[in-house]
């Protein structure tokens, strides 16, 4: 750090973990998603502020080398932990051990000023590395265990000592950086406190994302339902389709999943390729599978609605993106959701789980070309005015220099 004021953060070296979210890869997957984008942007933001930024990642490829950069100022550093494939993140608790090891090593000899990690693992880790190397820690869950039990139950995939962990993490850091209200209350709930805790959002990339620009092309339907993320039950996708029955002259369009050449045997394409044939809207339900990054734009301007009927949504970059391309968005009104969809301003909320409210709410838009419009043009302001990825990467700034500053009264150095 160049800075000799204790009460700013100056030029950093920015360690950001992220054990299975590689910024490298490629979205879609069950295991691929918004946490990938936001360490890419928030990295990239970091350094468009000055800062040099490494993010460690485990490494799940024997041909990926040791380190890779990404831009000017970000370095991918690929950390072995485990067998170098691709492991499904529910497996990697038994491999951040040597994760941990791997950045206490890296950081006896470059350490860097600060350590973020991201998802509990990477905190886990993080956790063990920093205290070994004296390092100020702030920790993103993206998704807490709690959350994910409470929805899924039985089918909740996660190691039984999660939740545990997650609360270790907590106390353990220097920070919690929560990524919406809700989020707040649940760690209250686990014992971690809110003086404990700062609230900075995802950000979306406002110049990829604009109204502007071509869209994808449309079928024969009168109005187009899109409905973007990962191909997972939670995501809701099966009360989009329940409730197209709902709303004749309409297509929905699914964006995320499997490449579109293995659609046909991805168990949850199949799962709701039965219910849309139960439902009798088969024939208007189509898979477009993963899509390169440049392709989301042009689809969600194709749509007239957007929907995000998620049983439960750690954040949810989804809505940023369709509200920056200035389309309304009807999202379950879910953890992040609650704080970036204004209803009736940038569109609608409803009940989780609810094919009903979600057909009624997005009728109410199709019916209503002037609501559609104001959403639309609300949207994209509230974006602009919050969320831009150098509004987000300027709040974590302030928030690591909290931290150093905090560090700095007790210590008398940083």
């Amino acid at each position: 750090m160049t800075s000799h004021d204790p009460l700013s953060p100056g030029v950093l070296s920015v360690a950001l973990v992220s054990e299975h979210a590689s910024p490298l890869a490629a979205l879609g997957g069950v295991d691929a998603g918004g946490q990938n984008v936001h360490v890419a942007r928030l990295a990239s933001a970091l350094a468009d502020r000055g800062h040099r930024v490494t993010v460690y990642t485990r490494q799940d490829s024997p041909e990926l080398p040791r380190r890779v950069s990404l831009r000017a100022g970000v370095d991918v550093h690929h950390v072995p932990a485990g067998p170098p494939t691709e492991l499904p993140k529910d497996e990697l608790l038994p491999h951040m051990e040597p994760f941990a090891r791997h950045l206490a090593q890296q950081w006896r000899v470059r350490p860097p000023d600060l350590v973020h990690s991201h998802f509990w693992m990477s905190g886990l880790a993080s956790l063990r590395a920093a205290r070994e190397a004296g390092l100020p820690l702030l920790h993103t869950y993206h998704a807490l265990g709690t959350v994910k039990r409470r929805h899924q139950r039985e089918a909740d995939t996660s190691p039984s000592s999660r939740i545990a962990w997650e609360t270790e993490v907590g106390l353990g850091c220097d920070r919690v950086v929560a990524t919406c209200r809700d989020e707040v209350r649940e760690l209250g709930r686990m014992g971690i406190p809110g003086d404990r805790v700062s609230v900075v959002p995802c950000g979306v990339d406002t110049g990829l994302f604009t109204p502007d620009g071509p869209a994808a092309g449309r079928g024969a339907y009168r109005f187009r339902l899109l409905q973007l993320g990962r191909l997972v039950p939670r995501k809701g996708t099966a009360v989009s389709v329940v409730a197209l029955a709902r709303l004749p002259d309409t297509e929905l369009v699914v964006v995320g999943g499997p490449a579109p050449d293995r659609l046909d045997d991805d168990p949850e394409v199949r799962r709701l390729r039965g219910i849309a044939a139960q439902a009798g809207v088969l024939e208007r339900v189509r898979f477009t599978g993963g899509v390169p990054r440049e392709e989301v734009p042009p689809l969600l301007r194709s749509a007239d609605v957007v929907v995000c009927p998620a049983d439960y949504e750690p954040f949810g970059i989804v809505p940023l993106e369709a509200m920056a391309c200035g389309r309304p968005v009807v999202a379950s009104a879910v953890g992040g959701q609650l704080d970036t969809v204004t209803d009736p301003g940038t569109g609608r909320l409803v009940p989780a789980g609810d094919a009903e409210a979600l057909a009624r709410a997005v009728g109410e838009l199709l019916a209503d070309p002037a609501r559609r419009q104001a959403c639309a043009t609300a949207g994209r302001r509230r974006v602009l005015s919050r969320y831009g990825w150098d509004r987000i990467a300027a709040a974590t700034e302030n928030v690591y220099g909290a931290v150093l500053s905090e560090r700095y009264a007790v210590t008398g150095a940083i």
